[in-house]
């Protein structure tokens, strides 16, 4: 009961918060909730199915380029290109998926073949000029929330903190059901769980296609919210890497883990670009050495930590009320 009502009351603290705070602040809220999103989503497959992909981005920027082109292109509003982003990412996931797994590629083959679809993808989007080619596409920003366009931090806030909710929903979902299981299954080893008798190629092309599609639906987001899109922003390898940080320093495979992740990153990030801005790179340093020491003395992740915290404050309490 405890901690369901901790959950509830942070759950209030993220609707009300961006009420107190700047533009500036918000903005950084936003984006932490933002990466928390695209966490969850990468978390699907590489957290509860073991899959470390480093192509999250290609999926990311089919979304964005799917509903920026059916915009601009075609007069459809990006409420409806966002869903018809999000199904050709999960396509694409699909084939990206069928190939990989199809010849057994595992750990660093898979990694690096999902970069490299990432990458295809960026090379031809820079030298295809009906979809601006490398110097990509700008939105063309007025008042209109039928056209996902809005002046107001609030309405981009509470869009993503939504889509934050149901992709969180959607995993708990899957953690405790028999696709869940049978992801953690693989993850664990995946030549048990194949001899055992599950489908070890189909539950991960379903985790990979379910990854891929919340990806694409946070592209179209990202389009909107900054209102211009390039090649290199939206596939760039730089975008998987700092997807999967969050999942990773939080605690991949763990319901909350993007969402820590991206609330210690978040700020470290903003914090390393004030007082140290003028030293290029040096968020990224940063991010490499809390990457590293997390691996080396935390391999579970923060969220880990908290979890065992928690069972341990729990059975303290259970055992005094147990004594006379």
């Amino acid at each position: 009961m405890l901690k369901l009502g901790l959950w509830l009351g942070f759950a209030v603290l993220l609707c009300l918060l961006p009420l107190l705070l700047n533009q500036y602040l918000l903005s950084v809220l936003i984006l932490i909730v933002f990466f928390a999103y695209l966490g969850e989503s990468w978390n699907i497959i590489g957290g509860y199915a073991g899959q470390l992909s480093l192509g999250h981005s290609a999926f990311f920027g089919l979304g964005a380029y799917t509903s920026t082109v059916l915009f601009l292109k075609f007069g459809i509003t990006p409420w409806v290109g966002m869903f018809a982003g999000g199904i050709l990412s999960l396509i694409a996931g699909l084939i990206t998926g069928f190939l990989t797994f199809k010849y057994s590629l595992r750990g660093a083959y898979f990694a690096l073949a999902t970069l490299a679809f990432a990458e295809i993808l960026r090379l031809l989007s820079i030298n295809w000029m009906w979809i601006g080619g490398a110097v990509g596409l700008l939105i063309p920003g007025k008042e209109n929330y039928w056209l996902f366009l809005s002046s107001s931090k609030l309405f981009f806030y509470y869009i993503i903190l939504i889509m934050l909710v149901i992709v969180t929903l959607i995993t708990f979902v899957i953690e405790n059901s028999r696709l869940g299981f049978y992801l953690i299954a693989i993850r664990e080893d995946e030549q048990a769980a194949n001899s055992l008798g599950i489908n070890t190629f189909k539950y991960k092309l379903v985790a990979t296609a379910i990854s891929a599609f919340f990806t694409g639906l946070g592209g179209t987001f990202y389009a909107q919210y900054l209102l211009y899109i390039d090649p290199n922003i939206v596939f760039g390898s730089y975008l998987s890497v700092d997807i999967l940080l969050r999942p990773i320093i939080g605690g991949s495979g763990t319901l909350w883990g993007p969402l820590v992740g991206a609330c210690v990153l978040g700020p470290l990030s903003e914090l390393t670009r004030v007082f140290f801005g003028n030293i290029m790179g040096l968020h990224l340093m940063i991010y490499g050495a809390t990457l590293i020491l997390v691996i080396l003395f935390i391999p579970s992740g923060i969220a880990g930590i908290i979890s065992r915290s928690w069972g341990y404050l729990a059975l303290r309490l259970l055992d005094k009320e147990r004594r006379p």
